[in-house]
């Protein structure tokens, strides 16, 4: 079981930043991957940027050279760090954990989610 406790959510304007937060915990952490999604109104959750336990990054073509996705493996957090936020940045961002059991057992867990509204 694992949880994931998100922070850093909130108002800005277009161009300002935020830095989103996530902290895991739980019995038996073996966290592979970890990453933030986003789902803004009438779409689909999204996938913003993924970090895995060495240390490789993956963006959205949409927030590449914006974003900045770290991790401390340590700490099992995960952080995204977002510069020159536009509006159409606004959504629900949801961190995501890929907890590894076993070889052959993997298992998502998701947060609760952390709004970010980029408005003028």
């Amino acid at each position: 079981q694992v949880q994931l406790v998100e922070s850093g959510g909130g108002l800005v304007q277009p161009g300002g930043s935020l830095r989103l937060s996530c902290a895991a915990s739980g019995s038996h952490l073996n966290i592979d991957t970890m990453g933030w999604y986003r789902q803004a109104p009438g779409t689909q959750r999204e996938l913003v940027a993924g970090v895995t336990s060495g240390g490789s990054t993956n963006y959205a073509d949409s927030v590449k050279g914006r974003f900045t996705i770290s991790r401390d493996n340590a700490r099992n957090t995960v952080l995204l760090q977002m510069n020159c936020l536009k509006l159409e940045d606004t959504a629900v961002y949801y961190c995501n954990a890929r907890n590894r059991a076993t070889y052959y057992n993997t298992r998502d867990y998701w947060g609760q989610g952390t709004q970010v509204t980029v408005s003028s």
